[in-house]
C-alpha cells in the first residue's frame, strides 16, 4: 500500500506561523485545483497570484534563451510557496512555473499578499526564511547539474518529488524527467533503467513507484540530504516527514 505522508492537505510553511496569524492569512486565500501541466507563471510576465500548495506540487523551470529547452531549478510543494518575486517588490517571475502534480493549493492575489507582508513582521520573517532556502536550492541544483552523474541526480529529483507527492507512486513523463536532469531523453531512459535494474524504482509508461526509498537515498547525491537539512534548520520542522516502511526498505521486489 502506498505510504501517505501525514502533512498531506496542509501547507507546512503556513503552519510555522502562529495560529492567529495563520488563520488571519488564510481568510484571504481561496482554495483552487491545480491541473497537471498547467503553466501558472511565465518568465517576464506579471505575477497575478501567489500559491501555497497543500496537495499539488510545481516545477520551476528556466527556459533556454532560444526557448527550445528548459531546465528544472526547483520544486514547490506543501513545504513552500510560489511567487517569491513578490516578496522582493518585483511583479514578474524569472522562472516558468509548471504544475507537475495536480491537486489543491491556496491562492491569494499578489496585491493583498503584499499588504499582508507589510502588516505582519511574523509573516515577513517566515517568507524571507523560505526565500533563502529556495535560493539555496537553486544554487545547489546548478552545482548538482554540473558535477554529479545523471543517475544520482535522477535519484535526488525522484526523492524530492516523492516528498511532495505524498505517495510511493506518482506520474512523471519523460519530458518532465528531461527538465529535471537537463539531458536528452536517451539519458533519462538510461538512468531510469539503471535504477529499475537495481530494484529501487519501477517505471512504466510515466508511472514511477519508489520500491526502496532507503537505498534510493543512498544512490542519490548529497544534494538531496543537504536540501532537507537546510529547510529544517532555517524554516523549521521537517516537511519531509517520510519514514520508509520496513517492507519497502528491506524487501526485494519482484
Amino acid at each position: 500500500m502506498p505510504h501517505t505522508m501525514s502533512t498531506k492537505g496542509n501547507n507546512h510553511l503556513l503552519k510555522t506561523l502562529s495560529d492567529q496569524d495563520r488563520q488571519h492569512f488564510m481568510a484571504s486565500c481561496t482554495t483552487v485545483e491545480l491541473v497537471f501541466a498547467d503553466i501558472l507563471i511565465e518568465p517576464g510576465e506579471p505575477i497575478t497570484h501567489v500559491y501555497f500548495p497543500t496537495e499539488s506540487y510545481i516545477s520551476l523551470l528556466t527556459p533556454a534563451t532560444d526557448d527550445c529547452a528548459a531546465l528544472a531549478v526547483g520544486m514547490v510543494g506543501n513545504e513552500g510557496m510560489l511567487g517569491n518575486s513578490v516578496m522582493l517588490g518585483m511583479d514578474v517571475s524569472p522562472v516558468r512555473a509548471l504544475v507537475q502534480g495536480p491537486g489543491l493549493a491556496l491562492r491569494m492575489k499578489a496585491a493583498p499578499f503584499r499588504c499582508e507582508l507589510e502588516q505582519s513582521a511574523t509573516l515577513q520573517g517566515a517568507m524571507k526564511r523560505y526565500l533563502y532556502v529556495m535560493l539555496s536550492q537553486i544554487a545547489q541544483t546548478a552545482a548538482c547539474t554540473r558535477f554529479h552523474v545523471v543517475e544520482a541526480r535522477l535519484a535526488r529529483w525522484l526523492l524530492m518529488t516523492q516528498d511532495r507527492a505524498h505517495s510511493d507512486t506518482f506520474y512523471i513523463t519523460h519530458e518532465f524527467l528531461a527538465y529535471m536532469l537537463g539531458v536528452r531523453r536517451v539519458g533519462v531512459t538510461k538512468a531510469a533503467s539503471s535504477l529499475q535494474k537495481r530494484k529501487l524504482i519501477r517505471y512504466s509508461r510515466g508511472e514511477i513507484t519508489i520500491l526502496n526509498r532507503r537505498n534510493l537515498e543512498a544512490a542519490s547525491c548529497g544534494c538531496y540530504a543537504a536540501g532537507v537539512a537546510a529547510y529544517t534548520r532555517i524554516v523549521g520542522g521537517n516537511y519531509q516527514n517520510y519514514q520508509a516502511s520496513p517492507c519497502r526498505a528491506n524487501s526485494n521486489p519482484i
